[in-house]
């Protein structure tokens, strides 16, 4: 997933202000983005992980991005509210400390193999990186001549999907490579507890690193906490969003799809471990299929690459409609076909997803001027479809006792994000209005 693209309304950043201590800062955010990435992605794992540990249905298993992406909804406001007290770079500390301590919750977690523990951390973890993303992209706007800004944007998030693609790849190995199936139903309730102690022993080390990683990163930062002392980040405004979300259909159709979108990229990626695994796909173990979750990502890697050419070629609408129409194509063939082409139809998808976010989110604000802090904050919290849409898909997968069945849940999203396109295109903003007429129509 992209990290959410905030308001960047009321930086106030000195004329020609550019030191070492900035670039130095500049440099680390661009580390960040990799970094939490992968920590984001990495539950698509953990989803794939707990369901055989503990004996999970689907929708028991996607619990673990609910209780990560609820985060969203609970701390967006408040983090922007923090920020705007703090500053942008102790906001950036409070976030590494606030993912380091969460990641030291693990350890508890793993060894009493607690289900519970496991998800208590997820929803810390990601109210840490909530912190976080509400600040990242305002301070790279500020960290250098504003006509650049929009190439360290993308410079940035080139950054978020390298480091999804390689550590989700990574991962797989660290975090699947000792899973090993046990008779749930024949063993004892002492053997099974000592089974998930053994499995949970990798999740355990490997954030307990994370932790680590988090601390020495708010270090440096905390070194350069005066460097951005002349940026001045917006006061939080509250008042008047939600009047902004009821009257305004361009921001409610924006937060709907932005809640789509997310929910349907992560929904795919949570359950396409148990997807690859079904012997009428490809049959795959819990490794093998994990690493193949990398290159579903790695597809959005791709389709960002690209996405800047084709956004120029053509309109916004028509290419948010394009894509969507696409993954509802591939869903099709995934859920109709067998084998291999089942398995890389859905994978494909990733492709689909990748222009998607910035599209959505560029049109649902549009045009908002003063007001646009307050859409973009609407549809930040939008994300919380991370945490609903998937445990819907497994619902529907445990209910219909056939995962291919719950396709159709993203399938709905993506249908509901062309009709957005379609209606962008017919309702174009003042601002697309005034714009240079597209190359091609």
């Amino acid at each position: 997933m992209a990290a959410p693209i905030t308001g960047t309304r009321g930086l106030q950043t000195p004329p020609g202000k550019s030191t070492s201590g900035t670039t130095t800062v500049l440099l680390l955010v661009f580390a960040v983005f990799f970094i939490l990435g992968g920590v984001t992605n990495i539950n698509d794992l953990l989803v794939g992980k707990f369901r055989p540990m503990f004996q999970l249905s689907h929708a028991e298993a996607n619990l673990v991005q609910m209780a990560f992406f609820i985060a969203y909804a609970a701390f967006s406001i408040p983090a922007g509210i923090i920020m705007s007290r703090l500053g942008y770079i102790r906001t950036f500390v409070l976030g590494f400390v606030m993912v380091a301590a969460a990641s030291l919750l693990f350890i508890p977690a793993s060894a009493n193999a607690s289900f519970g523990g496991f998800l208590a951390a997820l929803f810390f973890i990601g109210a840490g990186i909530t912190v976080l993303q509400v600040a990242m992209n305002p301070v790279i706007t500020t960290l250098g001549p504003t006509e650049t800004s929009h190439s360290r944007l993308t410079f940035a998030q080139a950054f978020n999907s390298i480091g999804v693609t390689l550590m989700v790849y990574g991962g797989a190995s660290v975090l699947l490579g000792d899973a090993k199936p046990i008779d749930a139903a024949s063993a004892t309730a002492e053997q099974l507890q000592a089974y998930r102690v053994e499995q949970g022993a990798s999740i355990g080390h490997a954030y307990m690193w994370l932790a680590v990683a988090m601390l020495a990163i708010a270090a440096l930062f905390w070194a350069f906490r005066s460097a951005l002392d002349g940026a001045k980040a917006e006061e939080a405004k509250v008042a008047g969003t939600l009047d902004l979300l009821l009257t305004n259909r361009r921001v409610q159709w924006g937060a709907l799809c932005i809640f789509m979108y997310v929910g349907a990229e992560v929904a795919i990626g949570s359950n396409m471990i148990a997807y690859l695994g079904e012997q009428s796909v490809m049959g795959l173990g819990l490794e093998e299929a994990g690493k193949l979750v990398a290159f579903y990502w790695g597809g959005a890697m791709i389709g960002r690459l690209v996405g800047g050419f084709v956004l120029r070629m053509f309109r916004p609408g028509r290419v948010l409609t394009t894509y969507a129409a696409a993954a509802i194509g591939l869903l099709t063939l995934s859920a109709l076909s067998m084998g291999t082409l089942s398995g890389w139809s859905l994978i494909l998808v990733g492709f689909c997803n990748s222009l998607m976010f910035p599209t959505i989110f560029s049109l649902g604000t549009e045009g908002l001027g003063e007001r646009a802090p307050q859409g973009s904050g609407i549809l930040c919290t939008a994300i919380v479809g991370g945490a609903l849409v998937p445990f819907l898909f497994g619902t529907v997968a445990d209910l219909s006792h056939n995962i291919r069945m719950a396709l159709i849940v993203p399938a709905v999203c993506y249908a509901i994000i062309a009709a957005f396109g379609l209606w962008a295109v017919r309702h174009p903003s003042r601002v697309e209005q005034a714009a240079e007429a597209p190359t091609f129509q």
